[in-house]
């Protein structure tokens, strides 16, 4: 199993010195990986001052040299494909193919595409979310892309570099479960990052909800699908060793592959610091 860090690219972290400071604690103490929010607007977070997640984790590449590196997660319907197409390649090139990519629609839906006049309907966001994630691989790749879609159009393009890792970043998909079709899109990709209606962020999930959702998106994996799948769970995890296996340690058994720690996200501490790197520094937990 491995372990990453999840901080948001507000408050504290939307100053990319700072992320480079936890990138750095975060590969001294033995993590695997960190992860930024990716949000332009939280009105809950109002007031807060916000940072590119591209930018910051840019700065974290610079300051580290084997942790995993990504957002969690990219709205992709919110983006320009070409756009994030070259923004993920000049980060895997930078972080020496270090990248995992994770997309979705992204929320709250009224916040980050409502107020700049964007679509909103869950449908047609979903059908920009696949289309786009297709045409990210294309691009990714180095070659000619020539793309008639629905919502995107492409005429005889070549983005270069390609991405270090091919045929691009693994692409994780995220969305809430019990609902299925996010789920079915992550089985076409090479990881799923869910959240449960029974325990939203920063809340450890039920191991049976992970039963069920693991068996779910396996029953879904399509043939040609040989390469490992990921299943990304997060929340906060007790201090005391012991304790933190007790609560790992079952759901690595009902199918997760990473644990992505969130320490501080259910309190006022959230786009904090100091409280963060204290909890980075005490290390991953072990199972």
């Amino acid at each position: 199993m491995r372990f990453s860090v999840n901080i948001p690219n507000f408050g504290d972290f939307a100053d990319p010195r700072n992320v480079a400071i936890v990138a750095t604690a975060a590969e001294q103490a033995g993590w695997d990986g960190l992860f930024v929010w990716d949000h332009v607007l939280h009105r809950q977070h109002q007031g807060r001052p916000f940072g590119d997640p591209w930018m910051l984790l840019t700065a974290a590449a610079l300051a580290t040299s084997r942790i995993r590196l990504g957002t969690l997660l990219s709205p992709v319907p919110r983006y320009r494909p070409q756009q994030l197409a070259r923004q993920v390649a000049t980060l895997d090139h930078l972080s020496g193919g270090r990248v995992i990519f994770a997309a979705g629609l992204g929320g709250p839906i009224d916040d980050e595409y409502r107020s700049f006049g964007d679509a909103t309907e869950p449908r047609l966001l979903a059908d920009r979310l696949d289309e786009g994630l297709e045409l990210l691989r294309h691009f990714w790749s180095g070659e000619p892309v020539n793309h008639h879609g629905r919502h995107y159009e492409v005429r005889d393009v070549t983005l270069l570099p390609a991405t270090v890792q091919r045929p691009g970043p693994p692409v994780w998909i995220g969305g809430f479960w019990p609902r299925r079709a996010p789920m079915r899109r992550a089985a076409r990709w090479d990881g799923a990052v869910p959240l449960f209606e029974t325990a939203r962020h920063g809340h450890v999930p039920d191991v049976a909800d992970v039963r069920e959702l693991v068996g779910y998106v396996r029953k879904h994996r399509t043939a040609g699908t040989e390469h490992p799948f990921d299943v990304v769970l997060g929340g906060a995890t007790p201090s005391d060793a012991a304790k933190a296996k007790d609560v790992i340690g079952p759901l690595y058994d009902a199918g997760a592959t990473w644990w992505d720690e969130r320490q501080v996200q259910t309190g006022p501490d959230l786009d904090r610091l100091t409280p963060v790197l204290r909890r980075v520094a005490a290390g991953p937990p072990v199972i």
